[in-house]
């Protein structure tokens, strides 16, 4: 099997922002497996809080992965065995699952979701409005009143006014997103003004560490459920999470791959955990693994190409506020 990566920016429409900080591009590896003739591809988009990097995945796809994969494509429990040796680069790896699935897809000629047992259907996407002043979230939400589900950056000084303006301009399913950045005396000043609000979930509000607020939290009454996202990476998060969040974001950046990630689903439902699926920003070909497997989630996030100003792929399709699959075989996407 032969490896080609190369290094991509993908410039966003609008400066996105969280509350770690904002930015205007994405920098993704892109990868290409060939093999009997055969095309598969993948797309990485590393995650600096895990300790990963552009660099990182890319010297993970073309040195430490090529002498772990062997000569047969199908043989995925073999090859992910193998490349557990490697710590980390849970973003590339999940590069080269997507092009081991995309390539058995092509060969077989069978689409990933059905290659899975899966149905193409998915519930609506959520779309992403990023930390903004008030009168920018009151625009983004205006312009995006044609999802059927809203999602809002938290975690300043401005998240109640802000929550107020986009309720103003749309009744949609509405979830908060902190990313780490309250604290629990902000979260309880702040809860009851979201069930005022009707908003439906917040997701990771306090420091993945800081498990002391996520279970005082869990004491309040009402209070919405709490979504873990930076706490949760792989199925060895899952049940842990059990003990302080009501749900778990399940990504294939972190989770390093579909297989990884549907372990990981099956647990979280054993375990009485409700399922987001999420992505990064990234391409549609970055996005289409997740949106193969997003039948089986509750809340689906999958919007990262949508906040692109270019597309350098096609193939998922936007329906009715939902992101589906493509129907070609593999992955379903294809360049541009």
């Amino acid at each position: 099997m032969e490896l080609r990566t190369t290094t991509a920016s993908l410039a966003l429409a609008e400066e996105f922002g969280i509350a770690r900080g904002s930015r205007t591009t994405q920098s993704v590896v892109q990868l290409e497996l060939e093999h009997d003739g055969v095309v598969g591809r993948g797309e990485a988009a590393p995650i600096y809080y895990r300790g990963e990097s552009i660099d990182s995945a890319a010297d993970f796809l073309t040195s430490a992965a090529p002498p772990l994969l062997g000569d047969d494509p199908f043989a995925l429990e073999s090859i992910e065995e193998r490349l557990e040796d490697v710590d980390g680069e849970a973003a590339g790896k999940a590069a080269l699952d997507a092009a081991l699935h995309d390539w058995i897809g092509r060969r077989l000629g069978v689409p990933l979701w059905r290659l899975l047992g899966l149905s193409p259907e998915a519930p609506p996407t959520s779309y992403t409005i990023g930390i903004d002043s008030l009168e920018g979230t009151r625009d983004r939400a205006r312009r995006a009143r044609g999802f059927r589900a809203l999602k809002l950056k938290v975690g300043g000084a401005e998240d109640l006014a802000r929550v107020e303006a986009v309720r103003d301009e749309s009744d949609a399913p509405l979830r908060v997103d902190a990313n780490e950045g309250w604290t629990l005396e902000s979260a309880r000043e702040l809860l009851p003004e979201l069930i005022r609000l009707d908003v439906e979930l917040v997701e990771q509000p306090f420091p993945a560490d800081d498990l002391d607020s996520f279970r005082a939290l869990r004491e309040l009454s009402p209070r919405l459920p709490v979504i873990a996202d930076e706490g949760c990476h792989d199925l060895r998060d899952v049940a842990p999470a059990a003990d302080y969040a009501d749900g778990i974001n399940v990504k294939l950046a972190k989770s390093g791959g579909v297989r990884e990630a549907v372990r990981m689903i099956h647990a979280a439902r054993a375990l009485g955990l409700r399922v987001m699926l999420g992505c990064m920003v990234e391409s549609q070909l970055g996005v289409a693994p997740a949106a193969a497997i997003a039948s089986l989630a509750d809340w689906v996030d999958l919007d990262g190409h949508l906040l692109l100003a270019d597309e350098p792929f096609t193939g998922l399709r936007f329906e009715d506020g939902r992101v589906l699959p493509g129907m070609e075989a593999g992955l379903g996407v294809a360049p541009a």
